[in-house]
């Protein structure tokens, strides 16, 4: 299969020219699965069982040097086996992440290389517009742009309601209301997000109907999902790893499973923040002391605009969470920063030595 249907355009060909100039005898590849270490790399040779070569994983300090679903890589093909060794990872355009689950500060890559990032939640059970401003944050960090898909719309029985609550905190992002059962939503979906040369990655959390969505979307059942629960309506399948689909017209789709817990990763100067909540810092914008803390201070403008309705007080509560949530995480990352930078310098000294010793 050609690397275009799985998103192979010019610039990915600037990006790699260099190596290919190098290295002749290497190829380029997506990675579509990855399973301890193991990864399945789809080139234009076939898919590929791949693992990363010895110098690769010598070089490789943190996890973010490591491939993830989504991105692009040089290999070294074995094509009678099947099999080849990832010795260059291509530069990301685009990286979603989270904190990994637990108090570590480690980095998990949910996906890479991603155009939009269907953020899905479901109409009938566990809505939660904390919970999406929480996905929308990370979204917009991760150079991705986020699309809100309410999903389940056939069993919801306050839709309007609900659409106005979401579109009270989506601002700038498009929201859109399927429903599979009914074939509602689906095509407006591929003519707007998705075909040849564009990744969307699915994100949510479980029993959403991020995989009846995928299957919908492919016309087939790659992903099983299980009867319904009868006590809450909710599929009990949960996608256990992140993999990534080509649809028929062209065009990827990356499924990944349900999120229970969605630790804030990074800040690019609190950019993916301040378009989340950019109502909220057009009020703080036009406090009487710049330094406002915004709670009993004379003439605060955020605490007007909940007085007089304009702001509702459990969104700017939320703001307050993941701004403290975030100073947190970037001063752990900063000493953790630290460390890796100078685990680099270890590696690079020992390279040094190596090579004087061996001529």
């Amino acid at each position: 299969m050609s690397l275009i249907k799985y998103g192979w355009d010019e610039e990915w060909e600037v990006k790699a020219s260099a190596y290919f100039s190098q290295e002749k005898e290497l190829v380029a590849g997506r990675v579509t699965r990855e399973h301890k270490g193991l990864y399945q790399v789809w080139t234009e040779e076939g898919a590929m069982l791949s693992e990363v070569s010895g110098k690769y994983r010598f070089d490789a300090v943190e996890r973010r040097d490591y491939p993830a679903v989504g991105d692009w890589v040089l290999l070294a093909p074995r094509t009678n086996e099947g099999k080849a060794t990832i010795h260059k990872l291509l530069p990301r355009k685009s990286c979603f992440s989270r904190k990994e689950a637990g108090t570590v500060t480690n980095e998990q890559i949910v996906a890479a290389n991603i155009d939009t990032v269907f953020l899905v939640m479901a109409l009938n059970q566990d809505f939660n517009v904390r919970r999406l401003e929480r996905y929308m944050t990370m979204s917009w960090e991760s150079g991705a742009n986020p699309v809100i898909i309410l999903s389940k719309a056939d069993l919801c029985e306050d839709l309007d309601e609900k659409i106005l609550e979401v579109e009270g905190v989506a601002y700038g992002v498009p929201v859109h209301v399927v429903s599979v059962v009914k074939n509602e939503g689906l095509d407006q979906l591929v003519e707007l997000y998705i075909g040849e040369g564009k990744s969307v990655a699915l994100l949510g959390s479980s029993g959403v109907g991020k995989s009846t969505i995928i299957n919908a979307l492919l016309g087939e059942e790659v992903q099983e999902v299980k009867d319904i629960r009868e006590d809450d309506a909710k599929g009990r399948h949960t996608t256990t790893h992140r993999e990534l689909f080509v649809l028929p017209e062209g065009g990827i789709l990356v499924d990944t499973p349900g999120m229970r817990e969605l630790q804030l990763w990074g800040s690019d100067e609190g950019y993916g923040f301040q378009h989340s909540f950019v109502d909220i810092e057009g009020f703080g914008r036009n406090c009487r002391f710049r330094d406002c803390m915004h709670n009993d201070e004379p003439g605060c403008a955020i605490q007007l605009a909940i007085e007089t309705g304009d702001l509702d007080q459990s969104r700017f509560e939320s703001y307050k969470k993941l701004q403290r949530e975030l100073a947190y995480i970037e001063k752990k990352a900063e000493g953790k920063a630290r460390i890796v930078e100078k685990q680099r310098g270890k590696q690079h000294a020992k390279w040094i030595k190596q090579k004087k010793k061996w001529g």
